[in-house]
């Protein structure tokens, strides 16, 4: 008799040992699963003029709502010239930050308030212009794999391949800028050296292009004020705590401070419309058929125009011709049903 009972509750410990293991094997697979996702994510900096216009809020937006494609390592701000100094591009980072309820969960750090050659004409790597977001830059990516997203001059990565030339070896740029094979268009004019140096370097670079007035370049990306008063009101995340607008107003969401900013904008055609430039360098990311790319030896700017050099062996990518309609639906469906991405601090 005994022998039975304690046969018996043998028999049960081993089944809830058993168990137990099965259920601890559950509870390890569901981390596993989740660190499986986000090592799928598209891992980002966003080096930005946001307080330029209205495109670098939209992108900005656009990026912290793609919680299930990027991986958002952090924002730098640079200051170009219809911005004022660095200050008003980190306090406008700060409110699209704000209204995502990101705030305090996504690091935005200043950089580079000059250009390239004047910082580098006496430079103290102790302390320079810009340094707190070119040392960010040059830490997160020994860290791992980040693809930086340059949406305005190039400073910051120019700095930061001067301070550490090996940071090209670390690193690719997609950057939101130029006309090119024509000349002009405002993020290369505001520090054609800084766009040479990087294109002169060995960092693997793609050139998202501008091309005003053309409709292979971002330009053609353009929503009207109509469109954005119809369809942006009340999207977005509601905000924990609300804004003051760069115009004045006070803003809960980011879709009516979208309408904010499109309404205290400059327009150039009939209708009213403006180009969501900086948006399509994330777009194209988040899927490649949305533009076409072509592989040229990079060229080189001398006194604003665009030298060819066919015997360079350094290639870079060129992005034109964006299917227009795809990516602002994309944009309009990450608006109505955003999913934050993750903190990273």
């Amino acid at each position: 008799m005994k022998t039975a009972y304690y046969l018996l509750l043998f028999l049960l410990s081993t089944s809830l040992c058993t168990s137990c293991k099965e259920k601890q094997k559950e509870s390890i697979s569901v981390p596993e699963e989740s660190s499986k996702i986000e090592s799928q994510k598209i891992k980002v900096i966003f080096d930005t003029d946001a307080n330029n216009e209205l495109d670098d809020q939209h992108a900005m937006a656009y990026m912290l709502f793609n919680g299930d494609v990027f991986d958002v390592k952090g924002i730098t701000v640079n200051a170009t010239f219809n911005g004022g100094g660095i200050q008003g591009h980190y306090d406008e980072a700060e409110r699209v930050l704000q209204l995502s309820n990101l705030k305090d969960s996504i690091p935005l750090l200043s950089g580079a308030n000059g250009n390239f050659e004047e910082i580098v004409e006496d430079f103290d790597l102790s302390n320079y212009d810009g340094k707190e977001g070119v040392d960010f830059l040059l830490e997160e990516t020994k860290k791992d794999s980040i693809i930086i997203v340059a949406v305005g001059k190039l400073t910051n990565i120019a700095l930061a391949l001067k301070k550490d030339p090996s940071f090209a070896e670390r690193t690719k740029i997609v950057w939101l800028g130029s006309n090119y094979p024509e000349p002009g268009e405002y993020n290369q004019d505001n520090d054609t050296i800084s766009m040479n140096y990087v294109l002169n370097s060995k960092i693997p670079f793609e050139m998202v292009t501008v091309r005003y007035g053309k409709p292979s370049g971002t330009d053609a990306v353009a929503v009207t004020q109509t469109e954005v008063n119809s369809r942006m009101p009340g999207l977005g995340p509601k905000a924990k705590e609300s804004i003051t607008g760069r115009h004045g107003g006070t803003f809960g969401n980011f879709g009516d401070y979208s309408i904010s900013l499109f309404e205290h904008i400059h327009y150039h055609t009939d209708p009213p419309s403006r180009p969501l430039f900086d948006m399509v360098a994330l777009a194209i990311l988040k899927d490649s058929s949305w533009g076409e790319q072509k592989l040229i030896r990079a060229p080189i700017l001398i006194n604003n125009e665009w030298v060819e050099r066919p015997a360079n062996q350094r290639k870079i990518i060129v992005w034109e011709n964006f299917n227009k309609e795809e990516v602002l639906a994309d944009f309009y469906e990450t608006m109505e049903n955003p999913l934050l991405v993750s903190a990273t601090r």
